[in-house]
Protein backbone atom coordinates (compact mmCIF):
# COMPACT_ATOMS: atom_id res chain seq x y z
CA UNK A 1 0.00 0.00 0.00
CA UNK A 2 1.17 3.53 -0.67
CA UNK A 3 0.88 6.20 1.98
CA UNK A 4 -2.66 7.54 2.30
CA UNK A 5 -3.59 10.76 4.08
CA UNK A 6 -6.71 10.74 6.22
CA UNK A 7 -7.31 14.07 7.90
CA UNK A 8 -3.99 15.29 9.25
CA UNK A 9 -2.35 11.85 9.52
CA UNK A 10 -0.65 9.39 7.16
CA UNK A 11 -1.44 5.68 7.00
CA UNK A 12 0.37 2.74 5.42
CA UNK A 13 0.88 -0.97 5.77
CA UNK A 14 4.51 -1.70 4.97
CA UNK A 15 7.92 -0.81 6.38
CA UNK A 16 8.47 1.03 3.10
CA UNK A 17 5.53 3.29 3.95
CA UNK A 18 7.04 4.05 7.36
CA UNK A 19 10.42 4.75 5.77
CA UNK A 20 8.81 7.07 3.20
CA UNK A 21 7.09 9.09 5.95
CA UNK A 22 10.32 9.15 7.97
CA UNK A 23 12.22 10.47 4.94
CA UNK A 24 9.58 13.13 4.24
CA UNK A 25 9.63 14.29 7.87
CA UNK A 26 13.43 14.41 7.92
CA UNK A 27 13.60 16.44 4.70
CA UNK A 28 11.21 18.99 6.24
CA UNK A 29 13.51 19.02 9.31
CA UNK A 30 16.47 19.88 7.01
CA UNK A 31 18.44 16.82 8.18
CA UNK A 32 17.48 14.16 5.64
CA UNK A 33 17.64 10.59 6.87
CA UNK A 34 19.66 8.50 4.43
CA UNK A 35 20.23 5.30 6.42
CA UNK A 36 17.49 3.17 7.94
CA UNK A 37 16.98 0.05 10.06
CA UNK A 38 13.87 -1.76 11.28
CA UNK A 39 13.73 -2.92 14.90
CA UNK A 40 13.64 -6.63 15.62
CA UNK A 41 13.91 -8.34 18.98
CA UNK A 42 16.32 -11.23 19.57
CA UNK A 43 13.20 -13.44 19.94
CA UNK A 44 12.19 -12.53 16.37
CA UNK A 45 9.29 -10.23 17.25
CA UNK A 46 8.90 -6.96 15.35
CA UNK A 47 6.33 -5.17 17.54
CA UNK A 48 7.14 -2.97 20.51
CA UNK A 49 5.99 -0.42 23.04
CA UNK A 50 8.12 2.72 22.76
CA UNK A 51 9.31 5.16 25.40
CA UNK A 52 11.52 8.15 24.73
CA UNK A 53 12.99 11.30 26.21
CA UNK A 54 13.92 13.58 23.32
CA UNK A 55 15.64 16.09 25.60
CA UNK A 56 17.97 13.39 26.92
CA UNK A 57 18.39 11.60 23.57
CA UNK A 58 17.01 8.29 24.81
CA UNK A 59 14.63 5.65 23.46
CA UNK A 60 13.60 2.30 24.92
CA UNK A 61 11.65 -0.36 23.04
CA UNK A 62 9.88 -3.17 24.87
CA UNK A 63 9.11 -6.37 22.97
CA UNK A 64 5.44 -7.31 22.93
CA UNK A 65 6.27 -11.05 22.87
CA UNK A 66 9.06 -11.59 25.41
CA UNK A 67 8.97 -8.27 27.34
CA UNK A 68 12.67 -7.54 26.83
CA UNK A 69 13.59 -3.86 27.10
CA UNK A 70 16.22 -2.59 24.69
CA UNK A 71 17.98 0.78 24.73
CA UNK A 72 17.99 2.03 21.14
CA UNK A 73 21.04 3.48 19.37
CA UNK A 74 23.33 5.19 21.87
CA UNK A 75 20.61 5.58 24.52
CA UNK A 76 22.73 3.76 27.12
CA UNK A 77 24.95 6.86 27.12
CA UNK A 78 21.99 9.08 28.05
CA UNK A 79 20.09 7.03 30.64
CA UNK A 80 21.12 9.01 33.72
CA UNK A 81 18.62 11.75 34.51
CA UNK A 82 16.30 10.82 31.64
CA UNK A 83 12.53 10.75 32.02
CA UNK A 84 11.17 8.52 29.25
CA UNK A 85 7.48 8.74 28.39
CA UNK A 86 5.35 6.08 26.70
CA UNK A 87 4.16 6.77 23.17
CA UNK A 88 0.54 6.24 22.21
CA UNK A 89 -1.10 6.35 18.78
CA UNK A 90 -4.08 8.61 18.09
CA UNK A 91 -6.19 5.40 18.30
CA UNK A 92 -4.80 4.90 21.86
CA UNK A 93 -2.82 1.78 20.86
CA UNK A 94 0.72 1.49 22.27
CA UNK A 95 2.09 -1.25 19.98
CA UNK A 96 4.22 -0.34 16.94
CA UNK A 97 6.59 -1.62 14.34
CA UNK A 98 9.63 0.67 14.54
CA UNK A 99 11.86 2.09 11.81
CA UNK A 100 14.91 4.17 12.71
CA UNK A 101 16.57 6.62 10.39
CA UNK A 102 19.66 8.76 10.70
CA UNK A 103 21.06 11.80 8.98
CA UNK A 104 24.83 11.70 8.71
CA UNK A 105 27.42 14.46 8.57
CA UNK A 106 28.36 14.95 4.91
CA UNK A 107 31.50 13.05 3.95
CA UNK A 108 31.50 10.92 7.10
CA UNK A 109 29.69 8.11 8.91
CA UNK A 110 28.87 10.28 11.96
CA UNK A 111 25.22 10.56 12.96
CA UNK A 112 23.82 14.09 12.92
CA UNK A 113 20.12 13.45 13.66
CA UNK A 114 18.12 10.42 14.85
CA UNK A 115 14.49 9.71 13.91
CA UNK A 116 12.15 6.97 15.13
CA UNK A 117 9.27 6.16 12.81
CA UNK A 118 6.31 4.18 14.10
CA UNK A 119 3.70 2.08 12.32
CA UNK A 120 0.65 1.42 14.52
CA UNK A 121 -0.33 -2.24 14.26
CA UNK A 122 -3.93 -1.37 15.14
CA UNK A 123 -4.90 1.47 12.75
CA UNK A 124 -1.88 1.60 10.36
CA UNK A 125 -0.95 5.21 11.20
CA UNK A 126 2.66 5.98 10.33
CA UNK A 127 4.65 8.87 11.71
CA UNK A 128 7.83 10.03 13.34
CA UNK A 129 7.17 9.81 17.06
CA UNK A 130 10.61 10.95 18.27
CA UNK A 131 13.69 12.72 16.92
CA UNK A 132 16.71 14.57 18.22
CA UNK A 133 20.21 15.73 17.30
CA UNK A 134 22.78 13.01 17.83
CA UNK A 135 26.56 12.77 17.77
CA UNK A 136 27.24 9.03 17.42
CA UNK A 137 30.49 8.25 15.62
CA UNK A 138 29.41 5.36 13.40
CA UNK A 139 25.96 5.26 11.76
CA UNK A 140 26.18 1.52 10.99
CA UNK A 141 27.02 0.62 14.61
CA UNK A 142 24.31 2.98 15.86
CA UNK A 143 21.62 1.46 13.59
CA UNK A 144 22.68 -2.06 14.58
CA UNK A 145 21.37 -1.22 18.06
CA UNK A 146 17.85 -0.10 17.18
Amino acid sequence: MALTKKGEFWYGTTSGDTQAELRSYSVANRHEATRFAASKCDCGCRTFALQSDEDAGLAIRTCTDCGEEHLMGDSADHLEGSEPETHECVCENEVFELMSGVSVVEGSHKVRWYYIGCHCVECNLVGVFADWPCEADDAAAFLAKV
